[in-house]
Parts: structure tokens; sequence; C-alpha cells
């Protein structure tokens, strides 16, 4: 039976072929980003860092049609306001879809259900007219407002708080006097972190790269987001691609950041989701 699920070094040898096909292209990029925009067409392509990398964050941030400083501090406020929202009202809501007695729940879970059954480009059209109508296009809330909370966030905390929190120690905390607001922060919140952990992270990551709804909404280009900042970049007849490149590898560290301050927390929570599967 050890000898079953042991790996082999077929096995190895596969993750490392694995691991290297998936870091390579970031490694490149950051290689572009640190050379001249003669290296896209150098046969062979170089494959180690140049001396460049300074002089071209440089000139990205000098660069008057990308506003790309503002790109990221607004990328960073809109994820981070976005990242907190959904996972409170989603550990909440969930909390109370899997905990509370609600006459009417598993209608209401039903509809929340069939939101994310829609496409997100059906909601484009309505969600910019009620953008105009509130006098908030080209605004930031324009941004995080419709993206406080989502469907599949109450969803996956509905699911996970069903089976990690024991509904005998809700019914415990009611004895020693604890209100409904109490339990949540001190008994059910605790027993959801790894899973909440996870959904930060996947909102995070969809939030930072979201580029439809805000090319829909922001069209004033001194106020974009770093998505679309890398689109005015990559704009025009000719294309500076190691300025591409620079701005591609900037806006790819704050991704790389949170994954590394919280890829422990993340991979818990995934392999106890999978054990209690």
């Amino acid at each position: 039976m050890n000898k079953l699920w042991s790996a082999g070094r077929l096995t190895y040898a596969a993750l490392a072929v694995s691991a290297l096909l998936s870091v390579f292209p970031i490694y490149w990029m950051f290689v572009v980003a640190s050379r001249s925009s003669d290296a896209m067409g150098q046969i062979p392509p170089p494959v180690t860092p140049g001396g460049n990398l300074g002089a071209n964050i440089a000139r990205l941030f000098d660069n008057t049609d990308a506003y790309f400083l503002t790109g990221l501090i607004n990328s960073a406020i809109v994820a981070v306001t976005v990242t907190v929202s959904v996972v409170f009202f989603s550990t909440l809501a969930g909390f109370a879809f899997a905990k509370l007695r609600l006459r009417g729940r598993n209608g209401l879970l039903l509809v929340i259900i069939a939101t994310m059954m829609i496409p997100t480009q059906l909601g484009v059209i309505p969600l910019y007219l009620l953008m105009t109508k509130l006098n908030w296009n080209d605004r930031l809330p324009a941004v995080i407002v419709p993206a406080l909370v989502t469907g599949f966030g109450v969803f996956m905390m509905r699911q996970y708080a069903s089976q990690a929190v024991s509904t005998e120690l809700i019914e415990a905390a009611r004895m020693d006097g604890c209100g409904t607001a109490r339990i949540y922060w001190n008994v059910v919140l605790p027993a959801l972190r790894p899973a909440a952990a996870v959904l930060g992270l996947l909102t995070f990551m969809t939030t930072w790269n979201d580029f439809l709804w805000p090319y829909a909404v922001l069209n004033d280009p001194e106020n974009p987001t770093v998505q679309l900042s890398l689109r005015a970049l990559s704009d025009g007849y000719y294309q500076d691609m190691s300025q591409v490149f620079t701005g591609t590898a900037i806006a790819t560290l704050p991704l790389l950041l949170v994954f590394v301050l919280f890829g422990r927390q993340i991979i818990g929570g995934i392999m106890e989701g999978a054990v209690k599967a």
C-alpha cells in the first residue's frame, strides 16, 4: 500500500516539467521587462535578465498616455474593497443560509444560484444605465459597488458552513447568552477562515484582472485601473513591448505577493475542504 501511494521518479519528472512550463512565461516576462524592445525579435530569444529594468520602469511611470501609477492605486482600492466586502457578506449570508431558520430560505438560495447562471455580459448594459442614473460614470464607485456581493461567494460559504460549523456549538453559544452577531464573529467566522481565504484570493485576482466592466464605465483616460493602463500601453501604431512587459510584470507582482503571504492558509483551506468532502 505504501508503494502504491509513493511518488516515483517519473512523477517527479512530470511535476518538474509542468512547473517549468508554468513558471517560464512569467520569468520571460521579467526578462523582456529588463531589456529593450529589440529582445522580442532576437533569435534565439534571450533567457537572462538585462540591465534596462530601472530605465523601463522610469519610462513607464513617466508615460502620460497610460497613467500607470494612478491605475495601480485605483486597482488596489477597488480590489481590496471588493475582496473585504465579498468575504464579509458571503460568510455572513453563508452562515444565515446554513444555520439559521429563515422563512423562504431555500427559495432565496435558488435565486442566488440562478444569478450565477446569467452571463456577465448580459448585465453590462443595465448596469451601465444604472451607473449613468447615479452619475457614477468615470468614478470608482461604479466599479466597486456592483461587485460588493457575489452569488458564488454566498453559495461557497453556505456549503462550507453547513459542514464546518457545528449546530450544537451554536446552540451552546446561545445558551451562554451570545447573540447572533457575536456567534457569527466568535464562533462561525474562525471556522470559515480557510474557505474565506480561498474566496478572498479568488475575488482579489478576479477584481484585479477585470477589464470589461472598468472599460465600460471608466472612460476618463486619467482615471484608469491597471488593466486599462496596460491597454493604453499597447494601443497605437508603434508598441513599445518593453514598456508593455514592464507594466505587466509590475501588475503581476501584487498577485504573487498575495499568494506568497496567504498561500499557506489558502492551500490549507483547499486541503481541508477536500478532506471534509
